[in-house]
């Protein structure tokens, strides 16, 4: 038997009464919905999931009866996997309690005892989407030893988890909903059908509750939706390592230590203001804060907020501040005045003192 094409393999698993997802237990209350990559269906959260192998896979494969013929192999990336006395056989999509069925199966017609183990000795790397509320989205390759991009000082080790894929990222932003977050896994066999979870990361930073992280599958798909409102544990989070280490403000205008500033994340506008020195006494203008923000999409938005020490973090009131944000302190009414004066004033200095241009001011 050289070789072994997907419908064959199905009609054989089947024939064997092993289904293509018999790992997978599903709860009776599962919804099922239809999805265009496959049938998507909702369960718990799972830390007992089923290894799905694919190309990269470094396997040993040992025969009880035939140690000649035992020996290291690899799946290919045509999904193949070259064998002694059968030659190319597809084994992608399989877990390996079905791979080992699979082969004993197919290895009964050309040996007496077709006892064999089937083990993954070398993963391959997994590659998983990251989309959403997180710094930067997109596409990430984890392997069993990585540094976070949140913090320097924090290394990756052992399975990579959903917390290890978020600090890949550079963390999450401020309005990220992390009461809901949602992943999305390959369920074994052919065509393709995934299965989506809900993941409460709050739950994880607050009490721990470690079967909020769950250990990521290759083709892992996961979404962190943006919230309406940042959450009311907005600062909290700041100084965990969901978060990038700092963000870098921009405070201009009448504070009394204007510039760029390195801040925690999340940091409220009040804040950043406040470490900026705080408003200057009279020249600031607390009812004129504005914020200049430049969004993913290049586009800029500028919004004005009033500056209330006791204000806690708000989308409306005290917004939480993202990296490269622009917080600008207007002038005062007052400040305006004066200023206006020292330039008419100054082109005079060494002529005539700021009195003396009152008096004649006051003699025409």
């Amino acid at each position: 038997m050289l070789g072994c094409s997907a419908s064959l393999l199905a009609c054989s698993l089947l024939a064997t009464g092993l289904t293509a997802s018999s790992v997978v237990v599903l709860p009776p209350a599962a919804k099922a919905v239809e999805a265009s990559a496959g049938l998507v269906q909702a369960v718990p959260v799972s830390q007992e999931d089923a290894y799905v192998l694919g190309p990269g896979d470094g396997l040993q494969l040992r025969f009880f009866g035939a140690t000649e013929l035992s020996g290291p192999v690899e799946v290919l990336s045509d999904g193949n996997v070259s064998l002694p006395l059968l030659g190319p056989v597809r084994l992608t999509g399989l877990t390996l309690p079905q791979a080992n069925q699979w082969l004993e199966l197919i290895y009964k017609k050309q040996l007496l005892r077709p006892e064999l183990q089937l083990s993954l000795v070398r993963p391959r790397p997994l590659r998983v989407a990251l989309v959403g509320e997180v710094e930067r989205p997109g596409l990430y390759t984890l392997t069993s030893s990585e540094l976070s991009q949140t913090e320097a000082k924090v290394s990756i080790s052992g399975l990579p988890t959903l917390v290890d894929a978020i600090q890949k990222a550079g963390g999450i932003t401020p309005m990220a909903n992390l009461r809901e977050v949602t992943l999305q896994r390959r369920l074994p066999g052919e065509p393709l059908r995934y299965k989506r979870t809900s993941v409460d990361l709050l739950a994880l930073v607050q009490q721990g509750d470690q079967l909020q992280n769950p250990i990521l599958f290759d083709g892992d798909t996961i979404r962190i939706e943006a919230a309406s409102e940042p959450v009311a544990e907005v600062i909290e989070l700041a100084s965990t390592t969901l978060s990038p280490d700092t963000i870098s403000v921009n405070v201009i205008g009448e504070v009394l230590s204007p510039g760029t500033l390195p801040l925690p994340a999340n940091t409220p506008l009040v804040q950043a203001v406040l470490a900026a020195g705080g408003p200057q006494t009279w020249r600031a203008s607390k009812g004129n804060v504005e914020l200049v923000r430049i969004n993913r999409n290049g586009t800029a938005t500028r919004q004005r907020f009033q500056l209330n020490l006791s204000q806690g973090a708000s989308n409306t009131k005290n917004p939480p501040l993202r990296d490269g944000d622009t917080v600008v302190v207007n002038r005062s009414g007052l400040a305006r005045a004066s200023d206006a004066i020292g330039a008419v004033s100054t082109p005079l200095t060494g002529l005539v003192n700021i009195l003396a241009l009152v008096d004649l001011i006051n003699k025409d």
